[in-house]
C-alpha cells in the first residue's frame, strides 16, 4: 500500500457523526501515512502487530492492547508494521471527555470489542439510531481508560534532533554522552542540561526509552527476543528481559511469552 493510498482510504471529516470507526489491515507490508491532520480526533487501537506515530515532537508507539490518542488539529503521521491489524475511531471535538494532548492508553476488551463493533457500521447514521447509543457507550467507556507511558520526547533542537535520528537510525549504538558532546561539539555538561531541558529526560533515561519503543515495535512484529536484545546493543537476553519487564509492567510478559510461542509453533 503506498503511503497517498493509506492517507486517502478515508475522509473522517466527510460526516458530521459524533465518531465513526474503520478498520485497516496491512498484510505483508508495512504502511507509511505521512503528516497530515483533520478535524476529528483519532484513537488508534493495534489489535496485532504495532504502528508509531509521530505528533508533538513526540515519538507514540501502539502495542497489542493499546491505542493512541491524538486529538483535533494535531499533524501527526504514522508507519505500522507489516503484520499489523489496526481499528481507528474518528472522534467529532467535545464529543468525549478525552486528553487536550496526545497519550497513549490501555484499551480494555470492552472497549476494542465496540470498537470492533462499529467498523461493521456505516459512517452516516441517525442521532437516536442503535448506532448512535452504541456510539455514546462507547465514548463513555474510552474516557475511563487510563493513560500509559509509552512515548519519546524528540526535541526540534538541531543537536538534540541530529542525536535521535542517529540513533533511532542505530540503536545498538552504545556511545556514552562524553562521546556524543564531542561529536555535537559540546561539553558532556553542556549536552546534559540541553537534553534535560529538551526532553524532560536523562541522556540515558532517554535511549531507555528508545529501547522500549523499538523493542516494543520489534516484538509485536514477531522478531524474536534474542534478537530484539542483539539489535538493541544487549549483551545478554537476560539483560534486556530484565530491562524490559522493569519498564513495562504488567504487559511485558504478554508481550514476550506471545514472541516466544510464535517462534515455537513455526
Amino acid at each position: 500500500m503506498s503511503s497517498k493510498l493509506a492517507n486517502t482510504l478515508y475522509d473522517p471529516d466527510s460526516t458530521p457523526c459524533p465518531a465513526v470507526a474503520r478498520r485497516l489491515d496491512f498484510i505483508d507490508y508495512a504502511a507509511e501515512v505521512p503528516v497530515h491532520t483533520h478535524r476529528k480526533g483519532q484513537l488508534i487501537i493495534a489489535l496485532y502487530g504495532a504502528v508509531i506515530c509521530r505528533a508533538e515532537n513526540d515519538i507514540w508507539i501502539v502495542p497489542p492492547d493499546c491505542a493512541v490518542w491524538i486529538p483535533g488539529g494535531v499533524p501527526h503521521s504514522a508507519k505500522a508494521t507489516w503484520n499489523a491489524h489496526l481499528n481507528y475511531l474518528f472522534i467529532e471535538p467535545g464529543a468525549a471527555a478525552l486528553p487536550e494532548r496526545c497519550c497513549t492508553l490501555a484499551i480494555s476488551g470492552l472497549v476494542k470489542e465496540l470498537v470492533e463493533r462499529l467498523t461493521l457500521e456505516g459512517v452516516d447514521y441517525p442521532p437516536e439510531s442503535h448506532v448512535a447509543r452504541l456510539t455514546r457507550v462507547t465514548l463513555d467507556e474510552l474516557a475511563a481508560m487510563p493513560q500509559q507511558k509509552l512515548s519519546l520526547p524528540v526535541s526540534s533542537h538541531p543537536k538534540i534532533r541530529a542525536m535521535a535520528d542517529a540513533l533511532v537510525g542505530q540503536p545498538d549504538d552504545r556511545s556514552t554522552l562524553k562521546i556524543w558532546a564531542k561529536r555535537l561539539a559540546l561539553s558532556e555538561r553542556s549536552l546534559a542540561r540541553l537534553m534535560l531541558r529538551e526532553t524532560g529526560l536523562t541522556f540515558g533515561r532517554w535511549r531507555q526509552q528508545l529501547h522500549l519503543i523499538i523493542a516494543l515495535r520489534e516484538l509485536a512484529s514477531g522478531v524474536s527476543v534474542q534478537n530484539v536484545a542483539a539489535n538493541l546493543g544487549y549483551e545478554s537476553v537476560n539483560a534486556f528481559i530484565t530491562m524490559f519487564k522493569k519498564n513495562h509492567g504488567q504487559h511485558a510478559c504478554p508481550l514476550l511469552c506471545r514472541t516466544e510461542d510464535r517462534r515455537t509453533l513455526a
